[in-house]
């Protein structure tokens, strides 16, 4: 890591209401043309922030998903827990819904690419192209653009992050704590991953695609909060201004009236 600042698109977005997955949320007016993010620090890569701020960011990588991101995200609102969803943009872009719905309860939005391809293995050109076409769903659905970018598998040289930084003024995140999700070694298993590689500044990397990773959040949580510890967001992990735009608002389904 090289450094703290500030990002200058960063706005305070109001906690919303937790309910089921049906829920909608509202943007709360058309979004103009995307801004381009300026260089405010620099923060080129990281895989942990150094800090004695008992705080550690939780991230979720590939969603979203119909069903287990909200499952998730009605688990972090029991806990009063915050976390960083690396989003492939193809799936943002099926489901803005709950992109809406993640930004409104506060939590922040990060960037993994339009088709989760090995960036390592794409000249720059087609890197951008898949970046840039990600934040622009993201935008469209939310009105923020995000403000790190985690590579597929961790796999990004580099030079190529220096080049992300350079061209688009954005952070690469990869992790600290990997509890290996995706090869499925059981729910306490996972928790217990994330907890015992829980401390100030760490970046806890899980997969919200996955169904037992979510089984395993409450555990996870309840021991992470043990500890003395702060569930946050990329952003406020890194002593940015809170990410998320403002005017978003959050509709339940109960809330809405049935006309027959």
């Amino acid at each position: 890591m090289s450094g703290l600042g500030v990002m200058c698109l960063a706005g305070a977005a109001p906690m919303g209401l937790s309910s089921t997955a049906m829920a909608q949320s509202v943007p709360a007016v058309p979004q103009p043309p995307m801004p381009r993010l300026s260089r405010t620090h620099e923060v080129v890569s990281l895989n942990a922030v150094q800090t004695t701020r008992p705080r550690v960011a939780l991230t979720f990588d590939d969603g979203p998903h119909p069903q287990n991101t909200p499952w998730l995200l009605d688990i972090l609102a029991q806990y009063n827990a915050k976390a960083t969803f690396y989003v492939i943009g193809r799936n943002a872009q099926r489901y803005p819904e709950i992109l809406r719905r993640i930004v409104a309860e506060g939590h922040e939005i990060g960037n993994h690419t339009l088709s989760h391809p090995v960036l390592a293995r794409l000249g720059d050109g087609n890197v951008l192209r898949e970046i840039d076409r990600t934040q622009q769903i993201v935008w469209d659905a939310v009105g923020a653009v995000p403000v790190t970018m985690r590579p597929p598998y961790g796999s990004f040289s580099h030079r190529q992050m220096n080049m992300l930084f350079n061209q688009r003024n954005l952070s690469t995140v990869v992790w600290s704590v990997d509890p290996q999700d995706w090869r499925r070694p059981g729910v306490s298993v996972v928790a217990d991953r994330m907890v015992r590689g829980a401390r100030p500044g760490a970046v806890i990397l899980a997969h919200d695609i996955h169904g037992p990773t979510i089984r395993a959040v409450p555990q996870a949580l309840q021991g992470i909060l043990a500890r003395g510890l702060e569930p946050v967001t990329m952003s406020d992990l890194l002593a940015w201004p809170h990410w998320g735009p403002r005017g978003l608002r959050y509709v339940s389904a109960s809330s809405r009236q049935h006309r027959g």
